[in-house]
């Protein structure tokens, strides 16, 4: 449904920390589905752990945190051009199942349950090969850039 040059209109994130490779389903105003694939020659192998490569769990709450920013902007029906830009500001009830490793493909899953005029809460779940490798409870707030 969106590829990653679509997804630069609504994330100001970019290499290396863009998290986002697909969305492959959206509803504004209700959820997301997007892609996430993890691979060896993302720079963060070189010290996370070079031996035996982990991606780092944070960095699987900011993969949903950015997938929950698409749809944030999309519910808004807005892009990063209009001024805006949507933080995560807040974490609750994170829990890692399993380590995500090279090869893998994250599936991220979000759903809102309140959106309000600035911030927005949603449940967030990563999943490889179906199974969940991560939950959290997300938070974003929007703010506006000049």
């Amino acid at each position: 449904m969106m590829d990653v040059t679509e997804i630069q209109k609504y994330l100001p994130h970019r290499y290396p920390f863009l998290m986002i490779d697909r969305v492959l389903e959206l509803k504004a105003d209700k959820s997301i589905i997007a892609l996430k694939n993890v691979t060896y020659n993302e720079q963060i192998f070189n010290g996370h752990f070079p031996a035996s490569p982990v991606f780092p769990g944070v960095l699987i709450v900011e993969a949903m945190a950015q997938a929950a920013g698409i749809l944030a902007f999309k519910s808004r029906n807005r892009t990063l051009s209009d001024g805006y830009v949507y933080f995560l500001a807040g974490t609750d009830k994170t829990k890692f199942k399993r380590s995500v490793v090279p090869g893998d493909q994250l599936i991220l899953e979000v759903e809102i349950t309140r959106l309000r005029n600035h911030w927005m809460k949603a449940v967030g779940r990563a999943l490889v090969d179906g199974q969940c490798v991560c939950e959290s409870l997300l938070t974003c707030a929007e703010q506006k850039v000049t």
